[in-house]
């Protein structure tokens, strides 16, 4: 399907690159949401690019998806210099590369080291442009010298990255990092969207004011505010109240001919603080169909009457 929109783009705070505000989130052709051949993973990912999708957010944890990337780099479907790439770090469990699990993580310097120029093989590349350390149970070991971000320090200078920060979910994790005044972006995710807008309170404010250029995981929470009914992506008797809103939400879309996943991503974009959403596509309908909501405008009454009926 061809589409003529191409992703509006912002600058991604103090570092100064222009992103897509709906980056790609590698996990979609990581094999954790369907199956995804390396051909198929090597064309969408092309396909992105071509549409202006050219940030691409990746990490270990996102099944093998690390590997596709890599292999799409080497292989010349597409350029080093024509994608943006950010990764993360992971500090889950004590798994190997901190990966989902239990234990303790390693959080020293020489095991970030380590990680990070195992990745950089893997993308047969020489750097990232951004590197997290991602989900961290604790935040302080992180920030001790010789700790996990000494280590994306050093692996700056060392010129493997040129900017640093944090993915993560707790607040007082966020403001403990933005107080440093160590880091040059962050990635919140799950409180910024139709149904949670916690991030707005003391998150958002701090980052605006300290320009980290900031990512926003979770923007259509994971399927559930693209339109898609909520049936088909968990039992309805499992449901919490998240997503009884969402399929409320929904059906209020149904009704009123308006997509809720365009509603879902202008919300989103409408908070200036923020300057990316990624999202994990599984295949190019998909990847279109999430471009096309982000460039589209919607008419404010249709935004006006979403609000009135406080779902």
């Amino acid at each position: 399907m061809e589409i003529s929109a191409s992703c509006p783009r912002r600058r991604w705070g103090k570092t100064e690159l222009s992103i897509p505000v709906v980056p790609f989130g590698t996990q979609g052709f990581g094999n954790n949401f369907g199956p995804v051949s390396d051909d198929e993973a090597k064309r969408l990912i092309r396909h992105a690019v071509d549409l202006g999708v050219n940030h691409f957010d990746c990490a270990r944890c996102y099944g093998d998806s690390l590997r596709k990337l890599g292999a799409a780099i080497q292989d010349g479907v597409v350029r080093r210099d024509e994608i943006i790439i950010s990764g993360r770090v992971c500090c889950h469990s004590g798994n190997l590369w901190g990966g989902y699990g239990d234990g303790e993580p390693d959080y020293s310097m020489v095991r970030v080291l380590a990680d990070v120029e195992d990745q950089l093989a893997i993308l047969g590349v020489r750097r990232f442009d951004v590197l997290f350390l991602h989900d961290p149970p604790a935040i302080e070991p992180t920030l001790a010298p010789g700790g996990a971000l000494a280590g994306l320090e050093e692996a700056r200078s060392r010129g493997w990255v040129d900017w640093i920060g944090y993915g993560m979910n707790p607040h007082d994790f966020h403001m403990a990092v933005i107080d440093s005044g160590r880091t040059d972006a962050m990635l919140c995710f799950s409180d910024y969207n139709l149904l949670r807008q916690s991030a707005a309170d003391r998150v958002l404010p701090a980052a605006a004011d300290a320009d980290l250029g900031v990512l926003n995981g979770w923007s259509i929470m994971r399927g559930w505010l693209t339109g898609t009914p909520l049936e088909q992506i968990a039992p309805q008797d499992q449901w919490n109240q998240d997503q009884q809103r969402a399929e409320s939400m929904r059906l209020w879309c149904e009704t009123h001919d308006a997509s809720l996943l365009a509603l879902a991503l202008q919300f989103c974009l409408r908070e200036q603080r923020i300057h990316g959403n990624p999202v994990g596509s599984l295949n190019a309908a998909q990847l279109e169909a999430n471009v096309a909501a982000a460039a589209c405008q919607i008419e404010d009454d249709v935004i006006e009457a979403f609000r009135a009926a406080s779902l």
